[in-house]
């Protein structure tokens, strides 16, 4: 059954609600933008205009449009792999190409290190975060390609054009904006990316917005450079959506597997798996050889490795709470009310997807030092600050989920004299609780990997498994590193399997 959004107008109290929400997760954004407004305009031309800052510039610009590039290529074939040639385990190999997603990029970066000490620069860089972001291709586009006929090709096929000019003449212009889409996100985490690079030390953006805050009392530096990646990553967010709206969503006849030799077979596996090996394999097998060392296992503090342990999961668990209940008014408007102004509330609540973690870090420090002194430095505002980054994930599935239920069974319970809110609570609350469940998984998870906003942010004396991992790799203490890294995958993997349970139990009941 479809459920259509009403076009009468949303009641107030859920409009201001949405408004509220807007503005809490608006308030880096504002306070970077007005902080580097701040600044004379002579100043804010000399930093722009300095040798060191174009080089960042020019290298944060070139590793993200070679990673988009690459990622957008290897994603398409792979997803071209796994959709027209007949592999015996197709779905589990798609799985497979998916777990990139699952390793933060800098501990995928640690594994490599602990293997090559001195591995360091651009090719290093561009290798190693294609390697991890690729599945933003693959998973969209081998979506587009199940929702496409191969009849097309064949019909190419049977006019003389070879396998893959048929693909790009036929197939292509179907699965384009999903390919778009998917290359444009790299792009984006690529931009915002901070622990990979520094730890392979390829100075880009991030980089100097760090060592200019750190460096230097005077912060002007590192709020102009904040907002030269705020509008680069704007721009690309944009740009990411519009090529979104267009994805192809018309089912077709499923396209038929075609039986290849061996050898074709064999390279085309070899393809499919290059990325997982490199981003997933290699770094795990790095960390579990150094893991495994007997100088390493009796060196470790347990009492250290325990208090992050416990200080990542009670962060990861608050920042979901709060990023599902500031994204909830929002959800709810944006499933039940249609309109231009709904549609900018809306596309204001994604803001934060433009926003690079070191950014929103930032502008928090700023913000509370000058706003709320007392706040510095404090689990709140470094929770708040997950909340801002990751609510995007969170207001996505709930909005879907809410959706989801029939605006009929909330009558139902008005009729028997319950207010808007209570019927609301009552009754699409309860039912929407699945949806709700997945989008605030997605978060901790998300909060468990995120390194550049907590570096900023973390309270004096409190340290999560992904800032002992940093501290002590960026000390070239790799045997020390271990244990955190193995924790932390071992954490992560927790919300990521019951949100696989999560997802599997959905698709059995549908």
């Amino acid at each position: 059954m479809t459920i259509t959004r009403a076009a009468r107008a949303a009641p107030r109290w859920l409009v201001g609600l949405s408004l509220l929400s807007v503005s809490l997760v608006s308030i880096p954004l504002v306070y970077v933008v007005w902080r580097a407004v701040d600044v004379p305009l002579s100043q804010f031309t000399t930093v722009l205009m300095r040798p060191r800052v174009q080089e960042l510039t020019v290298n944060t610009l070139g590793l993200s449009l070679a990673v988009a590039l690459s990622a957008l290529v290897l994603g398409v074939v792979i997803a071209a792999l796994l959709s027209r040639v007949r592999f015996r385990a197709a779905a589990s190999l798609l799985l497979i190409s998916a777990l990139p997603l699952a390793v933060p990029s800098y501990l995928a970066s640690y594994g490599w290190l602990v293997a090559i000490p001195g591995l360091n620069g651009f090719v290093p860089s561009w290798l190693l975060l294609t390697a991890v972001t690729v599945p933003y291709v693959t998973l969209p586009v081998a979506a587009a390609l199940r929702g496409t006929s191969a009849e097309g090709e064949a019909v190419a096929r049977t006019l003389g054009l070879g396998p893959l000019r048929a693909f790009v003449d036929v197939t292509w212009p179907q699965v384009r904006p999903a390919a778009v889409a998917g290359a444009l996100l790299v792009f984006l985490y690529t931009l915002s990316d901070f622990g990979l690079v520094a730890m392979l030390r390829f100075e880009t953006l991030t980089w100097g917005i760090q060592q200019s805050f750190a460096a230097s009392f005077d912060r002007s530096q590192a709020a102009i450079l904040a907002l030269l990646l705020v509008v680069i990553a704007l721009v690309v967010v944009a740009a990411e959506r519009s090529a979104r709206g267009q994805v192809v969503t018309s089912r077709a006849k499923l396209a038929t597997r075609e039986p290849v030799g061996v050898i074709t077979r064999t390279l085309a596996l070899l393809i499919v798996l290059a990325p997982p090996l490199v981003g997933v394999v290699a770094p795990l097998a790095g960390l579990g050889a150094r893991l495994l060392e007997a100088q390493t296992l009796r060196e470790i503090d347990f009492s250290r490795l325990g208090l992050a342990t416990g200080a990542t999961i009670a962060v990861s668990a608050l920042a979901a709470l709060v990023a599902l209940v500031i994204a909830l008014p929002l959800a709810a408007l944006a499933a039940r009310y249609s309109g231009r102004g709904v549609g900018s509330l809306e596309t204001l609540g994604y803001l934060p997807h433009a926003l690079p973690g070191i950014v929103v870090g930032l502008s928090l420090v700023f913000f509370s030092l000058a706003v709320l002194p007392p706040l510095y430095q404090t689990t709140a505002v470094l929770v708040f600050a997950y909340a801002v980054l990751f609510m995007p994930k969170a207001l996505g599935t709930a909005r879907s989920s809410i959706e989801g239920v029939s605006p009929d069974l909330v009558n139902v319970a008005r009729t028997l004299g319950a207010r808007p809110f209570s019927a609301w609570a009552r009754v699409t609350l309860p039912l929407a609780l699945p949806g709700l469940g997945i989008g605030a998984l997605l978060v901790a998870i998300a909060t468990m990997k995120e390194l550049p906003a907590t570096l900023l942010l973390r309270p004096t004396g409190v340290n999560t498994l992904a800032t002992e991992l940093w501290s002590r790799t960026s000390a070239g203490e790799f045997a020390g590193a271990a244990p955190y890294a193995a924790i932390l995958v071992l954490v992560a993997a927790i919300p990521a399997m019951i949100l696989s349970g999560v997802r599997r139990t959905a698709k059995e009941e549908l």
